[in-house]
């Protein structure tokens, strides 16, 4: 796991329009699974576009201080190799 926001952001740039799937704390006990598309990053929040079949609205955003705290958890769908941060 990436020990830095710096660390984080450049990983997650080296991953940009991959499909993941994203585990996020929703309070209350409550895990909130999606999946998706990294769309784009910025230097404090990074965006994933979801699929639309299983979802009401068509995009979501986190800051790389929720995994770097482990609020938010990403797996990509990378056939050669699961990776997760």
């Amino acid at each position: 796991m990436a020990k830095t926001l710096s660390d984080i952001k450049r990983s997650l740039d080296g991953n940009l329009g991959k499909r993941l799937t994203l585990k996020a704390n929703g309070g209350r006990r409550k895990t909130i699974e999606r999946s998706g598309i990294l769309a784009e990053t910025y230097p404090s929040v990074f965006v994933i576009q979801l699929d639309q079949d299983e979802n009401s609205f068509e995009r979501v955003s986190y800051s790389y201080a929720d995994i770097l705290t482990e609020t938010v958890e990403l797996t990509f769908d990378d056939t050669a190799s699961s990776v997760a941060y």
